[in-house]
């Protein structure tokens, strides 16, 4: 069976990644499946909406598990995890597009927060 290029390349980023750029990457899932998700409403799949907002929400659990929680900051973020994870829930179940801006809204502000403070590490080193 020949393997899809674009998958194989992903499965290659995702083993030689440093774990910050894994977690930009999933800040990126995020936005993409939520995305996906408010597509599939607005054109009412609903079977696809669920299975995108479900994958947005198994990506927050991924973020949720891999919090080192030692640090202040990974309470603030668990507790941001938390809610956007419940809001995602609300949303698969209401089918709401503005439940689902809210939630893409916090996770672009965490990528971009995550870019910022990946670019003013590898300054610093």
């Amino acid at each position: 069976m020949l393997n899809n290029p674009y998958q194989t390349y992903q499965k290659q980023a995702v083993n030689t990644s440093k774990p910050e750029d894994l977690t930009y990457m999933l800040y990126q899932g995020i936005v993409k499946f939520i995305r996906l998700s408010k597509i599939a409403i607005e054109n009412n799949n609903f079977e696809d909406s669920h299975h995108y907002n479900l994958r947005a929400q198994d990506i927050v659990s991924e973020l949720m598990i891999t919090l080192k929680q030692e640090f202040e900051v990974s309470k603030q973020l668990a507790s941001m995890y938390d809610y956007m994870k419940r809001r995602l829930m609300e949303a698969n179940l209401k089918k709401s597009t503005e439940i689902l801006e809210e939630v893409e809204g916090y996770a672009v502000e965490l990528m971009e927060a995550w870019s910022v403070a990946m670019k003013s590490n590898k300054a610093t080193n």
